[in-house]
């Protein structure tokens, strides 16, 4: 990994640092990992980049002008068959996906990261998104959450390009 930057994300033991704060977080049950593969639970190592940002309009304004719309339908595959593996698609979709707009309110607010993206390697893992926690300390399928209000906060500073370091020296 490169030099850190002022302006990166980097996860710690504590939580996440990034602007000057520490953000608590949750990662994924699967703890850190190297070798992320579909389905392990795992947050994974690397410096990934911020891609995009996506929100729920029939719950929230746009929070920045770079924020795209969450509409009805809009899935993301998780199918490791998949030519669209790791990719945001549209119902109606036969492959295994998870859907975007949920009844609950976890991805009313996300961050999309690189992670195996946009080339992915079919098993290497989908969607480690910057999303709302279900609540204090429970963990996630190996994406990085927060408080609602404390997400709210990291989206208005972060921007396309924004590194997020998971180092492996958190996995031991």
């Amino acid at each position: 990994m490169s030099a850190k930057g002022p302006m990166d994300m980097v996860l710690t033991r504590q939580g996440l640092r990034f602007a000057g704060q520490l953000w608590p977080c949750t990662i994924g049950k699967g703890a850190i990992a190297r070798d992320k593969r579909e389905g392990d639970g795992a947050t994974p190592v690397g410096c990934h980049r911020i891609t995009g940002l996506l929100y729920r309009p029939d719950r929230m304004a746009a929070p920045t002008p770079w924020a795209r719309a969450i509409r009805p339908g809009d899935l993301w595959s998780d199918d490791v068959n998949d030519p669209a593996y790791n990719q945001l698609v549209r119902a109606p979709y036969a492959a295994s996906h998870e859907n975007l707009r949920r009844a609950d309110p976890l991805y009313d607010l996300i961050l999309l990261s690189d992670w195996n993206w946009p080339k992915a390697i079919p098993g290497r893992g989908s969607a480690i998104f910057l999303h709302r926690w279900r609540r204090p300390g429970f963990p996630t399928e190996g994406c990085i959450a927060f408080r609602p209000d404390h997400l709210s906060r990291i989206v208005q500073l972060a921007r396309p390009g924004t590194r997020v370091i998971v180092a492996e020296s958190l996995s031991h």
